[in-house]
């Protein structure tokens, strides 16, 4: 089913409210409606502000080591401001995030706080008038915070020359690998895309899985896909489609399918039913060699089992002979926007603790325990971060350029949506990458050109 769009679930709020209800994680771990949080905080907290802020994780059980620093963020942030400001955490799980804070939105009942992937998704956000606009927040009222970040970070969460989130973290896709199999098995880092199928084939016929992958969340099989698809067309692709000057279903598009299928044979035989954290185990207990993930996995992996940390390494998706610049890294920034309806106390609430999501104290923990790149220029103990910190950082120096997750880049998030179903579609041959593409190609010539 696609995920609906702001402005449908904005037209249907009475349907939504009465399906979904607001689950409220606080430092407690109590539950309840908002009204029962609402005669509680009343009762007992007087004169403090209470927020909001909704994540896609649980923060009170999860080993997830970025996570947890979110996590120490509240605590922190709750303690300075006792007595005076409180952040309550609404969470879900991550695949049903969207649609929880959708209706939450549509209810009239949103939170001041909320985060979100940058591309389409956001700016339906935006387009609703649902997220505030930040750049007098950030360029004239707190010009020492602004000049924190580092330079071009705010480029893709611009719209219309409004900046319109704080992005917390920075993450890079790249091929992670079990050092102790390669070396068992006798291969290392493969440059090419023909170099990785031998490296796959050898590693199969030594027992293990040669790439952990899941279709079952199709964003991990569609990150894949992505990076094939720029290997072979480049910007050329993303660029092509998004002008109407290229089609889904050209030369470039296709031969990426027909590799996604060549490339999955080395998928475990479960990937179609496996979850992402299924198959991030799987390559934490050392059965799977290799897992094309974003970085924020560092903190996924390490959190589950710190003595991966010894044994993982990283590389750059790998090249294809006759295609485009092998150095461009997929990369994104996770995201924190305030919502349009926080005025007065809780507006100014909400805006310290975006300053504690991006402070010295949170950013040193992204990198230096998660494992992920800091979005501000804070100084950086490579020493003391996670040791694949350092392969992210080797292959970023190497970079050429950088491009977004395909399926955060298209026209629209319904398209994501087209783009994430079609490569599933591929991967269990359904349908060939010709069918399956003129799925997109039909819609694009439908709502985008």
């Amino acid at each position: 089913m696609k995920k609906k769009t702001v402005s449908a679930i904005l037209a249907s709020v009475m349907c939504i409210s009465m399906l979904f209800g607001c689950s409220v994680s606080t430092d407690t771990g109590d539950a309840s409606s908002n009204e029962e949080s609402a005669e509680e905080t009343d009762a007992s907290a007087g004169d403090v502000i209470e927020i909001s802020w909704i994540f896609y994780d649980d923060l009170d059980v999860s080993k997830d080591l970025v996570t947890i620093g979110y996590k120490e963020v509240i605590d922190r942030f709750n303690k300075d401001f006792e007595g005076k400001y409180h952040v309550n955490v609404i969470t879900t799980p991550t695949e049903e995030y969207d649609t929880k804070l959708n209706a939450l939105i549509a209810s009239g009942d949103v939170p001041e706080l909320f985060t979100c992937h940058p591309g389409p998704l956001m700016e339906q956000y935006v387009d609703a008038g649902v997220a505030a606009d930040l750049t007098d927040i950030l360029e004239t009222e707190n010009p020492d915070w602004y000049a924190t970040f580092k330079e071009g970070i705010f480029d893709k969460l611009t719209y219309d020359g409004k900046i319109m989130a704080i992005p917390t973290n920075f993450s890079a896709a790249l091929v992670f690998y079990n050092t102790e199999i390669f070396d068992e098995v006798g291969v290392t880092p493969p440059e090419t895309y023909d170099e990785w199928l031998e490296v796959c084939k050898k590693i199969q016929d030594a027992g293990y899985t040669p790439i952990a992958c899941s279709a079952k969340d199709p964003w991990c099989i569609s990150l894949v896909a992505g990076y094939l698809c720029d290997r072979e067309g480049g910007p050329d692709n993303l660029d092509g489609v998004s002008e109407g000057t290229l089609d889904w279903t050209s030369e470039s598009y296709v031969n990426a399918g027909e590799k996604l299928i060549e490339l999955s044979q080395y998928f475990q035989p479960t990937a179609a039913g496996d979850s992402n954290d299924q198959v991030n185990a799987s390559f934490t207990a050392g059965e799977a060699a290799m897992l094309v993930q974003g970085s924020w996995v560092i903190g996924e992996i390490n959190g589950l089992d710190p003595a991966i940390e010894d044994v993982c390494g990283a590389f750059r998706f790998p090249a294809i002979e006759g295609g485009a610049d092998p150095n461009r890294m997929m990369v994104k920034t996770d995201n924190i926007m305030l919502s349009s309806e926080a005025e007065g106390k809780e507006r100014e609430a909400a805006i310290e603790l975006l300053k504690y999501f991006t402070d010295e104290t949170a950013e040193k923990y992204v990198a230096e325990e998660a494992g992920k790149i800091p979005t501000t220029n804070v100084e950086v103990d490579i020493s003391a971060a996670p040791k694949q910190y350092a392969y992210i950082e080797e292959v970023l120096d190497e970079s050429s350029a950088t491009f977004g997750f395909y399926n955060e880049s298209l026209a629209t998030a319904e398209a994501g949506d087209i783009y994430d179903d079609a490569i599933v579609e591929i991967y269990l041959k359904n349908a060939t990458p010709e069918e399956a593409f003129q799925e997109l190609q039909d819609y694009y010539e439908k709502n985008v050109w």
